[in-house]
């Protein structure tokens, strides 16, 4: 009996030396649909993949554009597909100016995010301050991050554990609207938060 599972062993080795090695390449969606663009490279060149659900086939140095769909990839990949951690997910809450104080909009906002994360398993935020470029270099890194730790401390009030929320402040270095200094900008004061 050992000798027979040796000997199969050996064939399914063997077989498997001989088989064609292919790599299958597949340019997926985000959430929103939109996709970035992907250089598969090999021996014989490179293909750039920029459309949704566009593919390659990679075997033997060569690199051959493959024909598939959103509906073929999912009935080939499904269960993989289906074992991909969630996305992270993102919302932005907005300040009064010079103050670490939510706009009322943001306010409301800000309880659907902490109903949100408590109900994710072992769900974490990263929780971002920004400020506009108002005021003093110093104080804007002081106010970003008081504007992340009252984030963090409303999530915790809405049931998330401390241990899972970090935070960290930016001050009006990565503004998302580029202003000249002293210049009041109210997109750029907020906190980033991202779920995940």
């Amino acid at each position: 009996m050992r000798r027979a599972t040796c000997l199969l062993s050996l064939v399914v080795l063997g077989l498997a030396a001989c088989a064609r090695l292919t790599d299958h390449v597949v340019l997926l969606p985000g959430p929103d649909g939109r996709t970035g663009a992907l250089s598969v490279t090999a021996a014989s060149g490179e293909m750039v993949l920029s459309e949704p659900y566009t593919g390659v086939d990679v075997a033997g140095g060569k690199v051959t554009r493959l024909s598939t769909s959103a509906a073929m990839v999912r009935e080939a990949f499904g269960p993989l597909l289906d074992m991909q951690p969630p996305r992270p997910r993102f919302f932005v809450v907005h300040f009064e100016a010079g103050k670490d104080v939510l706009t009322p909009a943001s306010r409301s906002l800000l309880a659907n995010v902490g109903t949100e994360l408590a109900s994710l398993p072992a769900g974490e935020a990263v929780v971002i301050g920004h400020t506009d470029r108002m005021g003093a270099r110093e104080f804007n890194d002081r106010l970003s991050l008081q504007r992340a730790e009252l984030v963090r401390e409303r999530l915790v009030g809405a049931g998330v554990p401390r241990d899972a929320i970090s935070v960290a402040g930016r001050g009006e270095r990565e503004p998302v609207v580029v202003t000249a200094d002293e210049v009041a900008e109210p997109r750029n004061r907020r906190v980033d938060i991202k779920l995940r």
